[in-house]
């Protein structure tokens, strides 16, 4: 499996690549660059580089991309096993269709969920600046007449989902990639963005909020929220005791739709997300009551990808409610 990640490694070999990549578990600072890798079984990953990176994902038969941010504390090996998952989800629906490619950040190990959760929160912002650079090189790359001459163009479409806290880190990379590379406005650069279980505040897709970026880059951007998410309500926990207090976009959705830009959609996953990952009910877009069978979350996020269309009967539409049933 492909991935990129912003953790930092026992050993640093810049700029040589590191043939045994090690994460250092112990250290949850964001590294100030990216390595992209292969992971090769448990425990064993390899540092291949930018350039091996996107002309593998260029010469993939599969049609789409899919990145992945995974949520707060998620180790390295525990989000090869989501992203897994996810993917071979993906391969029962449709072999070929979507590669899914891991973007680890930094957690922390500490013990204590709140401590964890703060540490976590430092760590995303930091990494932000390091997955800025990953979206400017990819642009720099798609245009080099090297890698992608006019015969030869990378036609693979890109989406993103990010879980949970990594909803805060997809919101500040954007940001930082606005203010430091891209001024004048970001590109169209994903055709669906879906925010699961989204740990930043409820009104951040609002027009003239920091999350708005996200619908600049984006041809759909779908939310998909529970209020019975538990692991939100530790979230709203940790944000109250350091002096934060808003509700979540994951819990809520939009706080008003009317102020999001018209790209912007909302699931309310209620009825279901309890039902697929008990007693938490946070991590519920991928099998549904039974491990390796998907859930309607997953349907929903999968047709969307297939179609480009998050309700393809009625374009007009906003928002939705999934029903439990089979899966």
């Amino acid at each position: 499996m492909l991935f990129i990640t912003c953790r930092m490694p026992t050993r640093n070999t810049e700029p040589e690549l590191n043939r045994d990549f090690e994460f250092d578990l112990g250290n949850n600072a964001s590294n100030r660059a990216f390595f992209c890798c292969r992971r090769k079984k448990k425990g064993r990953y390899e540092e291949i580089g930018s350039k091996a990176l996107l002309s593998g994902l260029k010469a993939a038969k599969h049609r789409q991309v899919l990145l992945y941010i995974h949520g707060f504390s998620n180790l390295p090996e525990d989000v090869f096993a989501a992203a897994g998952e996810f993917q071979g989800l993906c391969d029962r629906k449709k072999q070929g269709e979507v590669l899914v490619v891991p973007v680890i950040w930094p957690c922390d190990n500490d013990l204590g969920v709140v401590k964890d959760y703060w540490d976590d929160q430092k760590a995303a912002d930091q990494s932000a600046f390091a997955l800025a650079r990953m979206f400017q090189k990819f642009m720099e790359w798609r245009a080099s007449p090297e890698y992608n001459p006019e015969d030869d163009p990378c036609l693979k479409r890109i989406n993103v989902l990010a879980h949970s806290m990594g909803n805060r880190v997809l919101r500040q990379t954007l940001a930082n990639w606005h203010r430091y590379d891209l001024p004048q406005g970001l590109p169209l650069l994903f055709r669906n963005t879906f925010l699961v279980a989204a740990d930043i505040v409820n009104e951040a897709l609002h027009r003239g909020h920091a999350g708005e970026l996200i619908s600049h880059t984006s041809r759909n951007v779908v939310v998909y929220y529970a209020s019975d998410d538990l692991a939100l309500r530790a979230s709203k926990v940790a944000n109250v005791r350091n002096a934060v207090a808003s509700r979540r976009l994951g819990h809520t959705g939009p706080e008003d739709m009317d102020l999001t830009p018209k790209n912007v959609y909302a699931i309310d996953c209620d009825e279901v997300n309890t039902a697929y990952d008990p007693p938490k009910g946070h991590s519920y877009f991928r099998s549904g009551t039974k491990k390796g069978r998907p859930g309607v979350v997953f349907e929903h996020i999968f047709e969307t990808l297939l179609s480009g269309r998050v309700f393809p009967a009625d374009e007009t539409r906003k928002s939705s409610i999934l029903q439990l049933r089979g899966g």
